[in-house]
């Protein structure tokens, strides 16, 4: 679980937009693009430690939803 205590001290947020470049890098290992892919600006209101933080997937069309059902499909069956 992650803890979401408030805190005091100035919060560094440049982890978030780290995991959205990695998950994209990672999706264009197979293929796939989530154009809306992005840190959720709601991230940089917050007074949160980290891990704390929203990486906005956003939309995507449905040959897109199928092709990431399948791999992770395909991840899950080892």
């Amino acid at each position: 679980m992650c803890d979401r205590s408030p805190v005091t001290r100035p919060v560094r947020h440049d982890h978030v937009p780290r995991c959205a470049e990695k998950l994209r890098a990672a999706l264009a290992l197979h293929g796939l693009t989530l154009p809306s892919l992005g840190v959720d600006l709601l991230v940089y209101a917050g007074t949160y430690a980290p891990p704390a933080g929203l990486v906005a997937l956003g939309n995507c069309n449905t040959a897109t939803a199928r092709a990431l059902t399948a791999v992770l499909r395909k991840a899950a069956e080892g």
